[in-house]
């Protein structure tokens, strides 16, 4: 057996499983040759090899049954001759089903009845505590019922039009700045991409061994390193442990699928943890398709109990944080792009809450052009297009479709009603915007490797596509409705 990897398997660690695998095999098989060939770091995976030789242990699944030691242990449950059998080697009573013998309920009474004295012993030494310490007792009282502090949503910035155009991962960078003072609670980092991402806030001190000279154990900012799935992880350990503590991570959008087990669990668990994802489409423009996310979003939205939040400009970003801030038994997935784009008239933080809203309107619209993130002001730019042809139109932001999803029916009906055609536009994937829209602008097959400009140019997003394919679903229309 052969071996080869190079240094990006190594530090996002397919080759740390791979070697586990070699491993596996040379333990069972050990007549086979193991040969390992890499770059940078070979002499390091060739030591993790030996250690792992070193170190292998077996299981035997099914043990004590005829069965033991084979897949059809793993995929179904055992007869109840076989269970019998089993509980016989095990030395209990084969005739009881569901019994817990004495002495095991005694032991894990006894593990209760220290819970409550620890928590006893604790209460009293925190009664002390709050004695001498009563405003830093306030604090974790505060911390502990999950409050946030008064007042700090007056901190999240507002925009008008007249306002610089911005990134929106820019202008995440400046909430994150304006509130992470004032929440110490909220605690995270990035999977090697701090610089992108810009989530490391002025005052931040980052998380090391104390004495490393780089930052102690009191920092609240994590270095994860090109280990996403770690991260995501470390995050729902972070919430499941408690005491109001909000993780969050951050990486390029495209990269959260390496983590999708994790973010999976987010949901099912009910963690309130925030996935700061910047680069959130193909506008990242030369990286090219290893790096644009296309059928994330879809993917991400069709997961149940999680907020994925598309901001178009400051104040949806301003939103996006507090709704995920706010959320407390629900992760969010706040997208945020590389591009500049305008702070837009009729932008709203309240309405933003709702998950879509009006952006921009006219009486008696003929078409509804419906947009997410930075293909928002694309619509607005096609509207002024579509006026100038005496085409009146609306056009609507969706920073949030499962927010939008959840507002009550007759909202959602003002927003989108039925009998005006409505043209979805986003720079992703077009699966499940049937739901919402008559037609699609979207991108349906890998990206490119090509200026963002180039890119954006080439998927048909540019005003003026959009408002021909706006003039094609007007003429269209009618037909749908047979």
């Amino acid at each position: 057996m052969f071996l080869f990897f190079w240094i990006m398997d190594l530090l996002i660690g397919i080759c740390k499983i791979t070697v586990s695998v070699c491993a596996a095999i040379w333990y069972w098989n050990t007549n086979k040759t193991v040969s390992i060939y890499g770059g940078t770091f070979w002499k390091g995976a060739q030591k993790a090899f030996l250690l792992l030789m070193e170190n292998s242990q077996s299981t035997t699944i099914g043990y004590g049954s005829k069965i033991q030691g084979t897949s059809k242990v793993h995929g179904g449950p055992l007869k109840s001759e076989e269970t019998a059998n089993v509980k016989k080697i095990f030395g209990l009573d084969p005739t009881k089903t569901f019994d817990v013998p004495e002495d095991v309920r005694a032991l894990y009474n006894s593990i209760t009845q220290k819970g409550i004295n620890y928590e006893k012993e604790w209460n009293s030494l925190f009664y002390k505590y709050s004695l001498k310490y009563p405003e830093e007792a306030k604090e974790i009282r505060r911390r502990l019922r999950g409050d946030l502090t008064k007042g700090w949503e007056k901190l999240l910035p507002k925009y008008t039009p007249a306002d610089k155009p911005m990134a929106t991962r820019k202008l995440s960078e400046i909430v994150l700045n304006n509130i992470c003072d004032a929440l110490p609670e909220l605690i995270g980092g990035s999977a090697d991409l701090t610089g992108s991402n810009l989530t490391r806030w002025k005052t931040a001190k980052d998380f090391q061994v104390n004495d490393s000279g780089i930052g102690d154990y009191s920092g609240r900012y994590f270095h994860y390193g090109v280990r996403e799935h770690g991260m995501a992880a470390v995050m729902n350990g972070i919430s499941a442990y408690g005491c109001g503590f909000i993780p969050f991570g951050s990486t390029f959008l495209n990269f959260i699928s390496y983590a999708s087990g994790a973010v999976r669990l987010s949901s099912m668990s009910k963690h309130q943890v925030i996935y700061i994802m910047t680069h959130d489409s193909v506008g990242l423009g030369e990286d090219g398709p290893t790096h644009q996310p296309i059928e994330t979003l879809a993917s991400l939205r069709a997961q149940p109990n999680i907020n994925v939040i598309r901001p178009a400009d400051g104040n949806e970003v301003s939103a996006a944080y507090y709704q995920a801030l706010t959320s407390k038994g629900t992760p969010s997935v706040i997208c945020l792009n590389r591009q500049n784009v305008p702070h837009l008239k009729g932008s709203s933080f309240e309405n933003a809450l709702k998950g879509g809203y009006i952006l921009q309107d006219e009486p008696d619209p003929k078409i509804i052009l419906a947009g997410t993130g930075s293909e928002v002001s694309l619509c607005v730019d096609a509207a002024e297009l579509l006026k100038k042809d005496n085409i009146p139109s609306r056009v609507v932001s969706l920073p949030c479709l499962s927010l939008f999803d959840a507002q009550g029916k007759n909202y959602r009906n003002e927003v989108l009603p039925k009998g005006i055609p409505i043209l979805s536009v986003e720079a992703a994937s077009t699966f499940g915007w049937a739901k919402y829209a008559h037609m699609s602008i979207g991108i349906d097959t890998f990206g490119l490797s090509a200026p963002a400009k180039n890119i954006f140019k080439h998927f048909g997003f540019v005003k003026e596509a959009v408002a021909k394919k706006a003039k094609f679903l007007i003429s269209e229309f009618p037909k749908m409705l047979h």
